[in-house]
């Protein structure tokens, strides 16, 4: 009997001292949770757009414990000079900046140029420029007027149209032809040959005419100067979307909107256009189509905002970085979707803002682009997604002559020597196609 009470009393004790571990585990059962750490404020897109840190904020970058800190551009006047409303000059002269093809394969170095600027110490001479063509097919007048009014960061240069000034002009820019002149050209003088539209549209040179350039200036970004119909810049490279304050698809009751002349179009556009109308609604204005509204009309363009969810923003080629205000005005401009034809989808997205158009090459057939737009149709969310970019950044002056000047003066520098032994065979071989580029592209590996 004493010896099951000894064993009883053990017993109680093991359980008087658990008594407050048991206590406490309870207690902490009971206690309210912790809540969640809620999710960043900027999600990552499903499909993250490249970001490449422009020049200027590179330089105003700041560096503490290890972390770089971007100074507030949501103030309008701390922007780059080149931004509506920017003050920020550049401050430094780089002798390494990318400014030519070779500096950055694959990039247009537009803002590294217009933020290039010769050492602060140094008062080089003036870089005369002859346009071969003359002032009116450019719109500027002779002299410094143009670099001075525009503020270059390089403006030590001067415009001339003079053919006497031939023989020692810095640069000579010919617009769409080659007119020689009948002086001895100097050794070091730059020639450089400017286009404006595709290797369909623009003449060819004569033989005697494709060894004498030195640059070339056009659309294209493997161009020396890259001259875009548009150019798209963030306001900081890290935000490319906000939240919308508004439906852009509200009140919208027509599907599919297109404005076009030519019928006739080397990628069969209109042939396209119109086995996408087999299903889904497709308003073609102009003289392909059988709605009708004159281009004096500005109300034709007020459509796309008021009426349209989407707009053909068909190029008249495929082309390599052939992308027009076809893309750039009637689509990006307006509160209307573009779906685009012309470059390569990777062309589109380095050049335009991130999520801000459907390239009809992301589909097999006319029949499954129409589907997705249909869903885009009954999914305003969806549809809005399209629409984030705005309000993010802005279409630039990029300022032609100021970069023509600055790279004048930067090659000299650099002793830079560049020659194209056949710019027409750069301008044309492999730079377009009639077919869409995944059959060019399959065959041309069936042909290698």
């Amino acid at each position: 009997m004493w010896v099951r009470a000894a064993r009883a009393l053990r017993a109680l004790r093991r359980a008087l001292l658990l008594l407050p571990l048991a206590l406490m585990a309870a207690a902490l059962i009971l206690l309210p949770r912790p809540q969640p750490v809620p999710p960043p404020i900027r999600a990552p897109s499903s499909v993250a757009p490249r970001i490449d840190l422009p020049a200027h904020q590179i330089e105003n970058a700041i560096t503490e414990n290890n972390d770089v800190f971007i100074r507030d551009l949501d103030d309008v006047s701390q922007r780059p000079w080149y931004m509506r409303g920017g003050e920020q000059r550049p401050n430094e002269h780089d002798p390494h900046a990318s400014l030519f093809p070779e500096d950055a394969p694959g990039d247009d170095r537009i803002i590294q140029q217009l933020m290039y600027i010769l050492p602060k110490d140094e008062n080089p001479p003036i870089k005369r420029i002859l346009l071969a063509n003359g002032l009116g097919a450019w719109g500027v007048p002779a002299g410094r007027t143009e670099f001075i009014r525009n503020k270059c960061p390089v403006d030590r240069c001067s415009i001339t149209a003079d053919a006497r000034d031939a023989g020692t002009a810095d640069a000579v820019l010919f617009k769409d032809h080659h007119t020689p002149f009948n002086v001895k050209r100097p050794l070091n003088q730059i020639w450089i040959l400017y286009y404006l539209e595709c290797p369909y549209h623009t003449a060819s040179l004569r033989p005697t005419s494709l060894d004498v350039f030195n640059w070339t200036s056009t659309y294209r970004r493997d161009s020396d100067l890259v001259a875009p119909y548009e150019r798209w810049v963030y306001h900081d490279p890290l935000v490319t979307e906000k939240e919308l304050d508004r439906n852009y698809a509200a009140n919208k009751t027509k599907k599919v909107a297109w404005f076009v002349s030519n019928c006739h179009a080397r990628n069969r556009r209109l042939q396209f256009a119109r086995q996408l109308s087999k299903f889904i609604q497709v308003d073609i204005y102009g003289a392909c189509g059988s709605h009708h509204c004159p281009r004096t009309d500005p109300n034709c363009l007020d459509m796309l905002d008021k009426d349209y969810k989407f707009y053909l923003a068909f190029e008249n080629s495929n082309c390599r970085d052939y992308i027009t205000e076809k893309f750039f005005v009637n689509g990006l401009q307006h509160n209307v979707l573009p779906i685009v034809m012309g470059a390569r989808a990777s062309e589109y997205a380095a050049a335009a803002p991130h999520n801000s158009y459907v390239h009809v090459e992301e589909f097999a057939n006319a029949e499954e682009l129409a589907a997705y737009l249909h869903r885009l149709d009954e999914n305003d969310t969806l549809y809005n997604s399209y629409f984030k970019w705005k309000g993010t950044g802005e279409f630039i002056n990029t300022y032609f002559f100021c970069r023509v000047c600055a790279m004048v003066h930067a090659s000299e520098r650099r002793q830079r020597s560049a020659h194209y032994t056949d710019v027409q065979a750069w301008w044309r071989d492999g730079a377009c196609t009639r077919a869409d580029w995944r059959a060019a592209e399959r065959d041309t590996r069936d042909n290698g």
